[in-house]
């Protein structure tokens, strides 16, 4: 996609979101919002989904797109590289990421966001998959960042 059309649209969807979660409070209600209107909106996003720490073990939470893998291999691929550096990790092509894991083999590219609770302490991640190798740049990073900030 374009990148001036890509960050017009980021902004109209911040925008929406802002005003959609002021509706409820509710952590599971608001993840599924971002998750629902980031996936019918971008239309790049093959899967696109929340993967939440319980006790130690990085588990799916609210998603759409193709059935998820329910939980990710401790300390291996793209999620937990989010988790364990702290950082967004934008994935060109997951085929060349060390330990990546394939919940779907359709799935050429990945972005994970970090998402933090109000103490700042990373508890899980939005993760983005696309169909196309190259898909994710600084621009979506950039947006999917403030985005997960309105959590």
């Amino acid at each position: 996609m374009e990148s001036s059309k890509k960050e017009g649209r980021y902004r109209r969807i911040y925008e929406q979101l802002k005003k959609l979660l002021e509706a409820t409070s509710n952590q599971d209600a608001r993840m599924a919002t971002v998750v629902a209107v980031l996936h019918h909106k971008m239309d790049y996003f093959f899967w696109t989904g929340f993967y939440c720490l319980d006790n130690g073990v990085l588990t799916v939470k609210t998603y759409q797109g193709p059935v998820a893998c329910q939980v990710l291999k401790k300390d291996s691929g793209v999620c937990w590289a989010g988790i364990n550096s702290n950082k967004t990790i934008v994935v060109p092509d997951v085929h060349k990421f060390p330990g990546h894991i394939a919940c779907d083999a359709r799935s050429k590219a990945e972005i994970v966001v970090p998402i933090r609770n109000t103490s700042d302490v990373v508890f899980g991640v939005l993760d983005v998959d696309s169909r196309e190798i190259n898909s994710f740049d600084e621009t979506d990073a950039r947006w999917l960042e403030k985005i997960v900030l309105l959590l």
